[in-house]
């Protein structure tokens, strides 16, 4: 297998052999995000859907889902898979385009970006898999263990201009992120499955 270059990590002694970091690994952890996001689409498509904190949740889920996507799952695709780079600059360009469908997301325009979600999940979900047959069990885990980091000081709110690669996305991201979640906190908006009256199975 090979070496699938990580995001500068603080130094650490040689591991033990046998050694596993904890944590879950990426592809672990995107491919039960997709299967969340999935869910919610289908609940908010429902006869038992709560439009308003739906939207929002499915908004601020996304937004976090796709920034840290962009800022350690891509770059690391990218690393470890040459030959996929074309592949993930189409994905960086159809986040662009999901990210300006989210804003101001209304029902009427709930199918246009579920029809996106689903893009994206195939798109992606495919990459993830070719990711996880080169780079190793540690690998995954160090970089599931940034991607939610990265999603917890993520945005809550669509900035399709905002950068979409590194370095400049892990330092725009992270600030942006503070504003929308002072917004959220200001104007009690959900952004967790959890804040819904009804969380979607995964």
């Amino acid at each position: 297998m090979s070496a699938v270059p990580l995001p500068p990590l603080p130094p650490a002694p040689a591991p033990a052999e046998g050694y596993r970091p904890g944590g879950r690994n990426i592809a672990d952890i995107v491919d039960r995000e997709h299967r969340q996001l999935l869910a919610l689409l289908d609940q908010l498509g429902g006869p038992d859907a709560t439009p308003q904190e739906g939207l929002a949740v499915l908004t601020a889920a996304l937004s976090r889902h796709l920034s840290a996507e962009e800022q350690y799952l891509l770059p690391a695709v990218r690393a470890a898979l040459p030959a996929a780079a074309a592949r993930v600059d189409a994905e960086i360009s159809a986040d662009a385009s999901l990210l300006a469908a989210l804003k101001g997301l209304t029902d009427e325009a709930l199918t246009e970006v579920a029809e996106r979600v689903r893009r994206h999940v195939d798109g992606v979900g495919a990459l993830v898999g070719e990711l996880r047959a080169v780079a190793t069990e540690e690998e995954l885990i160090r970089l599931g263990n940034r991607l939610e980091i990265a999603e917890e000081a993520a945005p809550t709110r669509p900035h399709p201009g905002t950068p979409a690669t590194p370095p400049w996305n892990r330092i725009v991201e992270p600030a942006v992120g503070v504003v929308d979640k002072v917004l959220d906190a200001v104007t009690r908006r959900p952004t967790y499955l959890a804040d819904l009256p009804q969380a979607p199975p995964e």
